[in-house]
């Protein structure tokens, strides 16, 4: 297949509803305005569908987000959303002045590295009785890093007045926090970033609760 022809190609984003690092894909296309098909992976039902086979050989890490996109497969959340910045650039999702972009992808990876892995599903299912605590103590100490660097970074939103990959990693990271009931009112800034993120039709539109294979019970 011609590259040109791969590209007329709609995306297929293989994800999972409470996923956070799918939501931040979702996040990218929506505001990228970029058209995509969904193909659920629940990493519950039988084990794990992310376990299968049938997954590894799209993913050999056997998580999710998964994208197939331009005739290749990518994995990784931030990979992912990164190669979509750089062949679809409009609207930008990093700003044009490097320092801020440093800034960015600071935010990026203290979420993406330094909380999320520590309490995604198969961590916390390892974890077992104390899994809440867990999950807690290590969004409590990565949030303790993120509000005062936010408190120097952000204007409207994370970093400056536009929306950037910082946005998209933060919004699904204070979802889970909030799932696990960690106290929001001790970051402010946080908290208050993330009230008028969510507000956004891109982030509003891509949300757990209104996603193809999201559970009856947990539909908005």
């Amino acid at each position: 297949m011609s590259a040109s022809a791969a590209r007329v190609i709609k995306p297929v984003l293989y994800g999972y509803f409470r996923s956070s690092c799918s939501w931040r894909v979702r996040i990218a296309f929506a505001l990228k305005g970029i058209e995509y098909e969904q193909k659920p992976v629940n990493l519950i039902k039988d084990g794990g569908q992310q376990l299968t086979d049938q997954f590894k050989a799209i993913n050999p890490m056997q998580q999710v987000p998964a994208v197939t996109i331009d005739g290749i497969t990518l994995s990784q959340s931030l990979a992912i959303i990164q190669y979509i910045e750089e062949t679809r650039p409009e609207p930008r999702l990093l700003p044009a002045d490097p320092k801020q972009r440093g800034q960015v992808r600071i935010v990026c990876d203290i979420i993406a590295s330094g909380i999320q892995p520590l309490q995604n599903l198969y961590v916390l299912q390892k974890i077992g009785t104390e899994k809440v605590q867990w999950a807690q103590h290590f969004i409590n100490r990565g949030f303790e890093a993120l509000e005062p660097i936010l408190k120097q970074t952000a204007g409207k939103y994370c970093v400056g007045d536009e929306i950037s990959m910082a946005d998209i990693c933060l919004v699904p990271q204070v979802y889970n926090a909030e799932r696990f009931k960690v106290d929001m009112s001790q970051f402010p800034t946080i908290r208050r970033l993330n009230q008028t993120l969510i507000e956004i039709d891109a982030f509003k539109a891509t949300h757990p609760s209104c996603q193809p294979d999201t559970p009856d019970d947990l539909q908005a």
